[in-house]
């Protein structure tokens, strides 16, 4: 499986960290991670900002990304798990209207 941590903050590293010591995950990605993230073996930090919605849908299906999950409140706040849902990408976390 290949997963997706939005932020690039110590919540979002220690996500990143723990979910790449699961079996079950082949790949971690961080969008953007931080210095420490880039460190984790499994983790690999992307170049696209935690509010660059477009970017991040875009970047997890061209990746077949099968699970994103979102640290920062801004993204959850401008909707990014209701575009993820609605391109039928699995993500974690609220609703903009939750």
């Amino acid at each position: 499986m290949k997963v997706l941590i939005v932020g690039g903050g110590g919540r979002e590293h220690a996500l990143a960290w723990k979910a790449a010591q699961s079996k079950r995950v082949e790949q971690v990605f961080t969008a953007p991670g931080n210095a420490g993230t880039g460190l984790e073996q499994g983790v690999k930090n992307v170049d696209i900002g935690a509010e660059d919605i477009d970017g991040l849908l875009k970047f997890a299906v061209s990746n077949d990304i099968e699970l994103t999950i979102v640290g920062p409140e801004a993204p959850l706040v401008a909707g990014i798990v209701d575009r993820f849902e609605s391109a039928r990408q699995t993500i974690f976390g609220p609703s903009a209207g939750a």
